[in-house]
């Protein structure tokens, strides 16, 4: 019923139409979202802070006059304007031109990110985490079976030496 695929079919039934009483109770107490269409904040659109360092350049991070060296006010006023209008126009000209195409590319680059990460990347390194763990059993199997009885030996031989420092004047 309106879905894209077939819902998961569980012991308790339909996991978005559950048959017994305490699920359904769990699932109206919980708002139930999809993660594709979460809420977005339009007016807040870095609120994670990521370019804070980057693009935060106004006019005077760019442009500065010296003691001494003034322009005209009328052609300064013009010049910030100027700037300050091009910058933001511009930046939503190329936004609006290759922000959708851009927006594709990190998500395919992300998504075979995460593909690679989570069917190649995680695997390989459990399974040489398992291999690593039988060859490091072998590995102190043979340390405690052949060099700490040689380390005992020389351990004791040099355990009866006894040393003493004097001091002759």
């Amino acid at each position: 019923q309106g879905f894209l695929y077939t819902a998961p079919l569980r012991e308790q039934g339909n996991i978005y139409k559950p048959n017994n009483k305490m699920m359904a109770d769990e699932l109206s107490e919980k708002a139930v979202h999809d993660v594709h269409t979460k809420e977005i904040d339009l007016v807040n659109r870095d609120p994670k802070h990521l370019n804070d360092d980057v693009v935060k350049i106004d006019f005077e991070d760019v442009i500065a006059e010296p003691e001494g060296t003034h322009s005209f006010d009328g052609i300064w006023k013009a010049s910030f304007t100027t700037f300050t209008v091009t910058k933001y126009w511009f930046y939503r000209l190329l936004s609006a031109i290759f922000g959708i195409p851009m927006a594709l590319i990190w998500g395919i680059y992300f998504a075979i990110l995460s593909f690679l990460h989570i069917w190649a990347v995680v695997p390989c390194i459990r399974s040489y985490l398992i291999e690593i763990q039988c060859i490091s059993r072998v590995y102190s199997i043979c340390i405690h079976t052949f060099c700490d009885p040689l380390f005992e030996a020389i351990g004791k031989v040099f355990s009866s030496i006894r040393a003493t420092v004097r001091k002759e004047i």
